[in-house]
């Protein structure tokens, strides 16, 4: 029994881990930018899907079978969801506000019905299986396979956390809080602030797709159902808990907005009746949703976000 609770709570802190590196990314082009983005499931997906095609084994009805190892399939996703990112944003970033989170919504949209609709890529709606997991040779002793793959989701996390940290404190992320806080004065020093938001909307957006690819082989199996829109709701939660503007946050938020809605789903699967399970499985979005009010009425700022100064 004990083992079986340390084995679950392995798994569940992987998962929140990998929340929180889609959040990490989000802080960049938020907390750190100002970029409005609402198409992260979008780039989660590619990221996800990039590293599965790669590493996979070869099937008769999707591309596949490159047998690429898993680091390589995780540097490939950071490449081609951050030229993703970089593309969007040279596109898009001229849009202020409302309209750049329209935008970067129907980016998503589009990601996700193309890995609906391209079978012979994506495998359709039936997904990529047999994603090769690390320590597989293990898999038949849960408790040491979940703790090992959360060695592997602390050290990536940890890795990221640490560079972003650097990159926040850095000359280059000065810039972006400045862009952020007032565009006119960091033009008139001679920024380029387009170049600069296109910049982090691209480091971003390559974070975003590494936490897909880690989250594809934790899991072993993606589908298209695993990028809707509620993924994007999730990880905005999760910052605005945490605290905009803050890497510790983004990861102190995501494991609370993680547990809550784990605890959540939880309570409603052993109260609710069973015929009534998929109308009350949206109790977890009123849940996250009561929980984000409160916590923003006792701290508007989140939990590590800049406490603002008394006059």
């Amino acid at each position: 029994m004990i083992l079986d609770l340390l084995g679950y709570g392995a798994f569940f802190l992987s998962t929140a881990l990998i929340f929180g590196l889609i959040t990490l990314g989000l802080n960049l082009q938020w907390g750190l930018t100002g970029l409005f983005n609402v198409g992260i499931a979008g780039f989660v997906a590619i990221g996800a899907y990039a590293s599965a095609i790669l590493t996979s084994p070869d099937v008769a009805d999707r591309i596949g079978g490159f047998g690429w190892p898993i680091w390589a399939g995780w540097l490939a996703a950071m490449l081609i969801a951050g030229a993703a990112a970089a593309f969007t944003g040279y596109a898009t970033l001229r849009l202020k506000a409302d309209y750049l989170a329209i935008t970067t919504f129907g980016v998503a949209v589009v990601v996700q019905l193309v890995a609906l609709n391209a079978q012979g890529l994506t495998g359709g709606p039936f997904g990529v299986a047999f994603i090769p997991r690390p320590f597989a040779g293990v898999q038949d002793q849960p408790v040491l396979f979940n703790f090992a793959n959360l060695g592997v989701v602390v050290a990536v996390t940890l890795a990221t956390f640490l560079a972003l940290q650097r990159l926040s404190a850095s000359p280059w992320g000065r810039v972006l809080r400045a862009l952020r806080e007032d565009e006119r004065a960091a033009i008139a020093l001679g920024k380029n602030a387009r170049a600069y938001r296109i910049q982090a909307f691209a480091v971003g957006g390559a974070i975003m797709g590494l936490a897909g690819a880690v989250q594809a082989h934790f899991i072993g199996f993606i589908a298209p159902d695993n990028y809707l829109p509620i993924l994007t709701f999730q990880v905005w939660a999760m910052l605005m808990v945490g605290g905009s503007g803050s890497n510790w946050g983004a990861l102190l938020g995501a494991i609370t907005v993680w547990a809550i809605w784990v605890a959540s789903g939880t309570l409603t699967a052993s109260l609710v009746p069973g015929d009534w399970q998929a109308r009350a499985a949206s109790l977890q979005i009123v849940a996250i949703g009561v929980m984000l009010c409160l916590i923003l009425l006792w701290r508007p700022q989140g939990f590590f976000g800049p406490r603002k100064r008394r006059t």
